[in-house]
């Protein structure tokens, strides 16, 4: 049997293992740093594209600075794409100044009294104001506004008459307003593009019936974007020609004489108009402050139809001031009374989101024109002040003045 006989002292072996674990360390770090160094070394490539490619953008971003700078109508580029971001702002604040002479069409008096206007001063301007006290956004306010001067004439003796003036101002809370829109058959809405509602004399359309005025638009229905819903058809209408236009009457108020048939009516084509308002199987004009309702507890054939009108065309608080008045002769030497007001309106009737706009008189009669006629007949030279030799205008003692 062999035996081995280790001649090598402990300490050598030692030495030896020690020896072995230096050498594996030293290449561990040699190993390491020539990691380390190729690590470094992407790295810096990528920095160094980076801060390349980021002086190249700096570059180009002056060089379109520059050129962008060189537009003459920049400005006008940066105000209108604001402003289509803020489109919807806008239109909801949007506010439509000719409808000042709709409303004066109805306010000021028919017929023998008579009141002309010397100045006008219409504020229409919006302001603003926080919505609550724990948010900080604002909202827009409108309050518009009319301030006058005028004179009155009663147009027969005593002719300075306040009571011209005082049914003027009391006349006013029942002042009313009417918007919505038309509909075809279907109920879908017409485009307002679509509708002519006056004629080129800026007469409303209407027909008298039984000295009943019923009004009426136009609805181009052939036009582009004016077309029936999917459903119907050009055929399913009765199309009448208007200065070579292919339209279809479409009625804004209601035929109650002919669209009301009974409780039992079932037909899916002919009009109808049931007992709540609801109009079916015709274009119609759906109101937005006017509610219909007919009552037949008294005759079955013919029922009595009331209409609703919940919109105030003047604000229902404060809305008319008589600030001042005075006696005094017009242009043409007749007496007249003289004075100042301020009437605030109801904000709705002067918006643009409110489309087919009329204003509405007590009686019944609607703003029916813009012509240039009527509306020269509403604005009239100053009146003068009274002379202090003028007895029958400083004694005239019919009149009042103030605020009464």
């Amino acid at each position: 049997m062999a035996r081995e006989i280790n001649l090598v002292p402990d300490i050598k072996n030692e030495m030896i293992k020690t020896l072995k674990l230096r050498n594996y360390i030293f290449f561990a770090c040699i190993v390491i740093a020539a990691a380390s160094a190729g690590v470094t070394f992407i790295f810096g490539v990528i920095a160094g594209g980076q801060e390349l490619a980021r002086n190249n953008r700096q570059a180009s971003l002056v060089l379109f600075h520059d050129k962008l700078n060189s537009y003459s109508d920049l400005k006008d580029t940066i105000t209108i794409r604001n402003q289509v971001a803020d489109i919807g702002t806008l239109s909801s604040s949007k506010q439509v100044l000719s409808r000042s002479f709709n409303a004066l069409t109805v306010m000021l008096p028919q017929g023998a009294d008579t009141i002309q206007i010397s100045r006008l001063d219409i504020s229409l301007v919006p302001s603003t104001a926080e919505s609550s006290e724990s948010s900080d956004e604002e909202e827009i306010i409108i309050d518009p506004t009319f301030r006058l001067e005028a004179q009155a004439n009663a147009g027969r003796e005593p002719f300075i008459d306040y009571n011209v003036l005082d049914s003027f101002k009391k006349t006013m809370e029942y002042l009313r307003f009417d918007y919505g829109t038309y509909v075809d058959k279907a109920g879908n809405a017409i485009p307002a593009y679509c509708m002519i509602e006056q004629g080129q004399d800026g007469s409303t359309f209407k027909e008298v019936r039984d000295k009943k005025d019923y009004y009426y638009a136009y609805w181009t229905i052939n036009a582009s974007g004016c077309n029936p819903s999917d459903d119907l058809k050009s055929d399913d209408y009765q199309i009448e020609d208007y200065e070579g236009k292919e339209v279809v009457k479409v009625w804004r108020t209601p035929q109650f004489d002919t669209w009301y048939k009974g409780e039992d009516f079932n037909s899916e084509e002919e009009p109808y108009m049931a007992l709540d308002g609801q109009i079916y199987n015709i274009a119609h004009f759906n109101s937005d402050c006017i509610t219909y309702t007919g009552d037949n507890s008294e005759n079955d054939a013919a029922p009595k139809w009331n209409d609703d009108n919940v919109c105030n065309l003047i604000s229902t608080e404060n809305g008319i001031s008589i600030d001042e008045s005075s006696n005094g002769r017009n242009d043409d030497n007749e007496l007249v009374l003289r004075f100042t007001a301020t009437i605030r309106f109801n904000p709705e009737f002067f918006l643009f989101r409110n489309h087919h706009m009329m204003a509405k008189a007590p009686s019944g009669r609607y703003n029916v024109t813009d012509s240039y006629v009527q509306v020269q007949e509403m604005f009239g030279k100053r009146a003068k002040d009274c002379s202090k030799n003028d007895a029958d205008c400083v004694n005239n003692n019919k009149n009042k003045t103030g605020d009464n």
